[in-house]
């Protein structure tokens, strides 16, 4: 097959490569987005948490086609179950809620049908879109461009780009092809485990419980699944606990003040993975390369969200590459230290800052200080004033 040249190559295709890819696109790049999956969305590894803020800034609307249920607020909790609510049906009742007129905080999607939907969206404006295409190396060229190299169906393929983007997840090894430290340390990395349940009563709230008693070093979830089903699920840290995610969460079943709740439950469906909660990639560029999205640990470093960043770190990267590209600039690592730059001053800077309050928290070793500290900082992160509302 003879070589291709692309403005952009793209491995990933997730929120923050679909979104990158699309709105590279609309600016009239040539795009290829590639990725090793042949199944959209899979494996899922988040509880699929996205605010309406997130999608209507990179614009998407929100659509019953990948929409489970929508969320009106948080209810948080500590470790003994004393409970800080915010619901934005009470607090701006004229704003928010079900009816006519109104709407809501924010939804839980199905990472499935949602990834998809991104995916269509890229298509439709103009992307080319390889699935069941890995990616193996990539190799900078004298005349300003690289050369990406691809297994697509066991045969391996060249292509040449502009720029190559790394949005192929956790420890990103295009990341790693360029150098960079993609590594993640243990303690940062939290193991997550959650089950799809039927027969559990939810109210529009995604519910967060803190505490080292049910998930250390991490925080506990119930969220509405809509059509009756409920996502029941944790984060722990390894290092904080001798227990695997399963054994805690079983414990938070059976054990927590929330067991009476969970009485009738019938498991449906088990999802896992790891999730980080650590700063983000000091370095996210490298000649004819940028990283985004979980690659460059745009990752909530408290909460483990990562959609929002996602969306947010593609549109950013989407909309520097077409700019960059078309000012003729060399695609030097150096001159796309730019794209960071972009990054760290519409969501970076703040993400460093919570990720060194959250730092704060767990280098206290008094467990019942430590658990305050956590409960007060997410009760007041999900507050009505936070400055972190964009991440």
């Amino acid at each position: 097959m003879p070589d291709s040249q692309y403005d952009l190559v793209i491995i990933g295709s997730g929120p923050a490569g679909s979104t990158t890819a699309r709105f590279a696109a609309q600016h009239g790049l040539k795009v290829l987005l590639v990725d090793k999956r042949q199944e959209l969305g899979a494996p899922i590894q988040c509880s699929g948490a996205v605010s309406r803020h997130a999608l209507e800034e990179v614009g998407i609307t929100p659509d019953a086609e990948f929409i489970h249920e929508p969320i009106y607020g948080f209810g948080i909790y500590n470790g003994r179950g004393e409970k800080t609510t915010i619901d934005y049906r009470r607090l701006k009742p004229e704003e928010y809620g079900p009816e006519d007129g109104k709407k809501p905080l924010g939804y839980v999607v199905d990472r499935r049908r949602f990834d998809r939907y991104l995916m269509t969206q890229a298509e439709r404006a103009g992307v080319e879109v390889w699935l069941k295409t890995e990616g193996l190396s990539y190799r900078p060229d004298a005349n300003g461009s690289c050369e990406v190299f691809l297994r697509r169906f066991n045969q391996e393929i060249k292509v040449k780009a502009r720029i190559l983007v790394g949005a192929d997840g956790l420890q990103s090894q295009v990341g790693k092809w360029a150098g960079l430290r993609t590594h993640i340390k243990i303690t940062e990395l939290a193991s997550c485990l959650q089950f799809i349940v039927d027969q559990v009563e939810t109210e529009g709230l995604l519910e967060i419980i803190t505490g080292h008693e049910w998930a250390p070093g991490g925080y506990a979830w119930v969220f509405p699944k809509g059509h009756g089903y409920a996502e029941i699920g944790l984060g722990v840290i390894s290092t904080m606990t001798d227990k695997d995610a399963q054994w805690h969460l079983d414990k938070f079943i059976r054990q927590s003040f929330f067991k009476d709740r969970f009485e009738n439950s019938r498991i449906l469906e088990i999802q896992g993975g790891g999730v980080p909660l650590a700063a983000p990639l000091r370095t996210q560029y490298a000649d004819n390369l940028i990283l985004v999205g979980d690659a460059a640990r745009h990752v909530n470093p408290i909460t483990g969200g990562g959609i929002h960043t996602a969306l947010s770190g593609g549109y950013i990267a989407g909309n520097f590459l077409a700019e960059f590209l078309n000012s003729g600039q060399p695609p030097t690592a150096q001159n796309l230290e730019g794209y960071q730059n972009a990054w760290l001053e519409a969501l970076g800077n703040k993400m460093w800052k919570l990720y060194g309050v959250k730092a704060d928290i767990f280098r206290n070793n008094d467990i019942e200080e430590r658990d305050a500290l956590l409960y007060q900082t997410m009760a007041g992160y999900f507050s009505p004033n936070s400055e972190y509302k964009k991440i």
